[in-house]
């Protein structure tokens, strides 16, 4: 009877997810796992990256080993909480049970009040803005700008009518999150992959007429797909991108953001931004001039 006791109670054991830890288990362990999902040049897929050479250089400061743990933009917060998040409207609450597979998010990943009821983000690491993207040959034209950006992202908004719309929910680039799921638009959701550096072969292929794109994400496809698609004008307003921990591990947090303050005083910071994102500055001079 003792040993069957003991059986079962080791195989409840085994069956409970690990928690997500905070700095004192984390320096205990000797280990760092970096949740990152490939995207843009934040995670580039080939072991480099802006996000994962930060996180990198964070595990250095701490003195333990870092470990690049891939995921994707819909597990990536189950991995990190070890639970499923059930979003409702500007809120989110935690169900079920799931392993858990690292210890903090850093993949260009979007702070969206939603997100904030379940994680405990850092301070902004970088910059960013959702924009609406067509094929170069669309007849749609890129709107004149202005100086009240409430007025041209409402106009930008007006330039979808009827336009299909390719999007990806549960990302920054979900309808939901701007106003524009429930309202007629044709939204065609993409659902081949959770990558979002397949929005523009999609929309090239015509698998519809628009797309939504963050400024770092078009910076590189502009590149890569030179005069064949061209940005409209701004679907949001300018968001913030920074690291998410579970809400158990203030301290880890409060030492990245340690951390993170050194890179921006040194130069390092600087360094990065320029070396991943050659002509971000130009988008967002506020952002990398306020230290």
């Amino acid at each position: 009877m003792a040993r069957h006791l003991a059986a079962l109670l080791l195989c409840c054991i085994l069956s409970v997810p690990a928690l997500a830890a905070d700095l004192p288990e984390i320096l205990a362990r000797g280990e760092l796992r970096h949740l990152g999902i490939r995207y843009a040049n934040f995670v580039t897929g080939s072991g480099d990256g802006f996000d994962v050479e930060l996180v990198r250089g964070f595990a250095a400061r701490l003195g333990v080993r870092y470990t690049l743990v891939y995921t994707d933009f819909y597990a990536v917060i189950r991995d990190l909480v070890g639970a499923d998040v059930v979003r409702d409207g500007d809120g989110a609450r935690l169900a079920g049970r799931h392993e858990v597979k690292g210890d903090m998010i850093a993949a260009g990943f979007t702070v969206l009040p939603w997100r904030e009821a379940v994680l405990l983000y850092s301070e902004p690491t970088f910059p960013s803005q959702v924009l609406l993207v067509a094929r170069a040959d669309s007849p749609l034209q890129p709107i004149a700008g202005g100086p009240d950006r409430a007025v041209d992202i409402a106009i930008t908004h007006a330039l979808i009518g009827d336009n299909s719309l390719l999007v990806m929910k549960g990302t920054c680039l979900d309808p939901a999150n701007y106003g524009l799921d429930g309202v007629g638009i044709d939204l065609r959701a993409y659902t081949r992959s959770t990558n979002l550096n397949e929005m523009v072969p999609a929309l090239l292929n015509r698998e519809a007429e628009l797309t939504l794109l963050d400024v770092p994400d078009v910076i590189l496809d502009l590149r890569k797909w030179a005069g064949r698609i061209k940005v409209l004008g701004p679907i949001s307003g300018e968001q913030r991108l920074a690291a998410a921990f579970p809400t158990h591990a203030p301290q880890l947090r409060d030492a990245f953001n340690a951390y993170l303050r050194e890179l921006k005083a040194d130069g390092r910071y600087d360094a990065l931004v320029d070396k991943y994102y050659p002509g971000i500055r130009r988008y967002f001079p506020n952002f990398f001039t306020e230290r």
